[in-house]
């Protein structure tokens, strides 16, 4: 009998993209698309904390899969502040997850996961995240990455999946996809903001700024599909992560799975709306 490939899924459920990407992920795999199954979720919130969370609990347990949850602002709060410190709640997410992880997960997710990872759990479960950079692209949130483009003039970003480490955002790429920001739709915009300086463009237009908001939306019309092509691809043995490296089907070290052309022909379609 073939092994299955399975999956933990690692969530805040702090808001809607939550569900939604884990009712896509939950699609793909009904479909056959991704060769797997989440074998557990894993929660820092617990059921009755926030109205987002909840709503994130009962899809799950619609798809009758294993909920873990352990709340870490109660964890924080029986310890005290001056007893609190993270490796010690990992330590109890862990010793809950030995049930359910049995043999391990074989690639858990960070979707929504809204707290740093340390390295204990970094070593214990191979961990992928999504950043929305393409490999070398500016680091920090999806405002701090857009904005960072805009100063520099960026002629091209990306979205990309990276391995877990203690350090936010530096961990190597696992899978990316790239897009340019100069040609169609984007050149009228940058022609419209030049010789504006970033800080006139923050405090007049912020977030309202049209070049801003494109970029944002070809960021995130990728998001989605890079995750699930990643899980394919993993699924597949098209890439895995080996003693902290990310390895090709053959155990070729590697600096990234380029999948631009596949999540192209994806977006296409969407973006062309």
């Amino acid at each position: 009998m073939e092994k299955v490939y399975k999956i933990g899924w690692f969530s805040t459920g702090r808001d809607k993209a939550a569900r939604d990407l884990f009712r896509t992920v939950c699609g793909s795999i009904q479909k056959g698309e991704i060769k797997a199954e989440i074998a557990f979720v894993f929660s820092n919130r617990e059921q009755g904390e926030k109205r987002e969370s909840d709503l994130f609990f009962e899809l799950v347990q619609s798809y009758k899969i294993p909920l873990i949850c352990l709340s870490s602002s109660k964890f924080k709060e029986r310890l005290g502040e001056s007893r609190y410190n993270r490796l010690q709640f990992e330590k109890e997410a862990m010793r809950r997850l030995a049930p359910t992880c049995r043999g391990r997960p074989d690639l858990c997710v960070l979707a929504g996961y809204m707290l740093i990872v340390g390295e204990e759990m970094c070593q214990r479960y191979p961990m992928i995240n999504l950043h929305p950079a393409a490999p070398g692209g500016p680091r920090g949130t999806w405002q701090e990455v857009i904005w960072q483009l805009i100063e520099e003039g960026a002629s091209e970003t990306g979205v990309m999946m990276h391995l877990v480490t203690p350090e936010l955002d530096e961990g190597p790429p696992v899978t990316f996809c790239t897009f340019s920001l100069r040609g169609e739709p984007f050149d009228r915009y940058w022609d419209e903001i030049k010789g504006r300086s970033i800080e006139e463009l923050k405090t007049k237009e912020g977030e309202r700024s049209p070049l801003f908001k494109l970029i944002r939306q070809h960021g995130l019309a990728r998001e989605f599909p890079l995750i699930v092509a990643t899980l394919k691809a993993f699924s597949e043995g098209k890439v895995r992560i080996e003693g902290g490296r990310v390895v090709d089907g053959g155990g070729k070290a590697i600096e990234g799975y380029d999948l631009t052309g596949e999540i192209d022909e994806k977006v296409k379609g969407a973006l062309a709306k």
